[in-house]
C-alpha cells in the first residue's frame, strides 16, 4: 500500500506542475533551398541569414523555441518537391520558407497549400503565383519576377536606348524577367535568346547573335556562377565598351568578389542594396559582416525579413500556431522591421516597395562594393495582382 500511495502522490505532484505537464511547443521551419553545387553559394548565403535573424530574435520565434531544418532541393523541381512533401508529412512544420528557383517553388507549391501549410518565398517569384494561384497561404518577401527587369527597362527609356537584345535562362524566373523588361522597355526588341539552364554556361553563340542585331544595348539575367560565366565571356568577346549591358539579379555580392572589376559600369536593378539608411539594415549589414565575414546579398536580406515575417505571425496569436486565418491577417499588416525601411503586401501577398538604380563602384579602400544611385520606381505592384482573386 505505501509504495502506491507514493505512486500516487508522485502522479499528483506530476500532473500539478505546469511546467510539467505542458511543455512549451517548438515553432517548427522547414528551409527548402540550394545547398549543394555551383549556386550552394546562394542557398549557404540565404541561410546565414535566417541563422542570424534567429541570432537577433534570442534563438526563438514568437518567443517561443525553434527548430529549422534544412532541406537541399539540389536545384531540381522533383528534388525540391520531394523535400517540401516530406517537411510537410513527416516532420510536421509549422512554416515553409527559402526556394531560390521559381521552377522549384512552382512544382513544390501544391502539397504546401493543400495542406494549408503557410510557405514563404524568400526569392523566387513566378508570374502565376503572383496572379492565378495566389493564396491565403502564400507569402513573398521578394519579388514578383517580373519587377526588377521592369525597373530596368524603365531606367534603360531614361537613357535613350532605342534596341535591345535579350538573353536569359530558360525556366520560368528567365522568361518571366525577359518578359518584364520588355514590358516597359519603349525601343524595340531586337533579339532575344534563352539559354539551357542550368546547364549551359557558354554563351558565344547567344552573343555573336547579339553582336549581329546590332543592338543600343543588352540586357541579360544570369544569376550565380552563369552571372560570373557570361560577364567574363561578354568581355572577352570585345562587347565590353561597345555594346553597353544592363543587367538584372547577375551582379551581387556573392558574384562580384568573381567578376571584379569587369563589373565597373553595368548598371543593375534591385529592390534592397546594402547601403539602405535605415537603422534594421545598418544592424542586419553590421552583424551579418562580424558573423560570416563578407557582406550579404539581397538574397539574404530577403530571407532576414522572412523570418521577421514569421516571428510576427507567431507572436499575434501568442504562439497558437494553429489559428491560422489569425496569422494570414497578421502577415498581411507586414508588422515587422523590415531591412528595406517600410514593407507592405498587394492582394497577393507579394510586396509592394522600391526599386533602385545600382551600381558597382570602388570604396575608400579600393574594395569593390555595391551603391545606392538612384530610385527607378516608387511603391511598385506587380503587373499579375489584378489575376489573383484575394482581394
Amino acid at each position: 500500500m505505501k509504495n502506491i500511495l507514493v505512486a500516487a502522490g508522485a502522479g499528483l505532484a506530476l500532473a500539478m506542475s505546469p511546467a510539467l505537464a505542458q511543455a512549451p511547443k517548438t515553432i517548427k521551419i522547414g528551409f527548402v533551398n540550394t545547398f549543394s553545387g555551383p549556386t550552394a553559394v546562394i542557398g549557404n548565403d540565404m541561410r546565414n541569414a535566417f541563422e542570424l535573424a534567429l541570432d537577433h530574435m534570442g534563438r526563438k520565434i514568437g518567443g517561443l523555441p525553434v527548430e529549422v531544418i534544412y532541406e537541399d532541393d539540389a536545384q531540381k523541381p522533383d528534388v525540391g518537391k520531394q523535400k517540401t512533401e516530406k517537411l510537410i508529412e513527416s516532420d510536421r512544420v509549422d512554416f515553409i520558407v527559402g526556394y531560390i528557383w521559381s521552377n522549384v517553388l512552382l512544382a513544390s507549391l501544391k502539397p504546401a497549400l493543400d495542406s494549408k501549410t503557410f510557405i514563404i518565398s524568400a526569392n523566387a517569384g513566378p508570374s502565376q503565383v503572383a496572379g492565378e494561384l495566389c493564396s491565403p497561404y502564400f507569402f513573398s518577401t521578394s519579388w514578383q519576377n517580373d519587377q526588377t527587369p521592369q525597373a530596368m527597362g524603365l531606367y534603360m527609356n531614361t537613357k535613350g536606348v532605342k534596341s535591345v537584345f535579350l538573353i536569359g535562362p530558360n525556366y520560368a524566373a528567365g522568361k518571366d524577367m525577359l518578359a518584364g523588361v520588355a514590358s516597359t522597355f519603349k525601343g524595340q526588341v531586337v533579339g532575344q535568346e534563352l539559354t539551357k539552364w542550368p546547364d549551359q554556361l557558354d554563351f558565344s553563340a547567344e552573343l555573336s547573335k547579339a553582336r549581329a542585331a546590332k543592338p543600343d544595348a543588352i540586357f541579360v539575367f544570369y544569376p550565380g556562377a552563369a552571372g560570373v560565366q557570361f560577364l567574363n565571356q561578354y568581355a572577352q568577346a570585345g562587347l565590353k565598351g561597345q555594346i553597353p549591358l544592363y543587367t538584372a539579379f547577375t551582379i551581387d555580392e556573392l558574384s562580384l568578389p568573381r567578376q571584379k572589376d569587369l563589373a565597373l559600369g553595368m548598371p543593375g536593378a534591385q529592390q534592397w542594396v546594402n547601403d539602405l539608411p535605415n537603422d534594421t539594415n545598418k544592424k542586419f549589414v553590421a552583424d551579418f559582416k562580424t558573423k560570416f565575414k563578407t557582406s550579404p546579398s539581397f538574397y539574404a536580406a530577403q530571407t532576414y525579413d522572412a523570418a521577421s515575417l514569421i516571428d510576427s505571425a507567431v507572436k499575434s496569436v501568442n504562439g497558437d500556431v494553429s489559428k491560422k486565418a489569425e496569422m494570414q491577417k497578421a502577415m498581411e499588416k507586414a508588422d515587422f522591421k523590415s531591412v528595406r525601411g517600410n514593407f507592405k503586401f498587394g492582394n497577393n501577398h507579394f510586396p509592394i516597395q522600391n526599386f533602385y538604380l545600382q551600381d558597382v563602384v570602388k570604396d575608400a579602400s579600393g574594395e569593390l562594393v555595391l551603391k545606392t544611385v538612384a530610385t527607378i520606381v516608387e511603391n511598385d505592384q506587380d503587373r499579375f495582382h489584378d489575376k489573383c482573386s484575394m482581394k
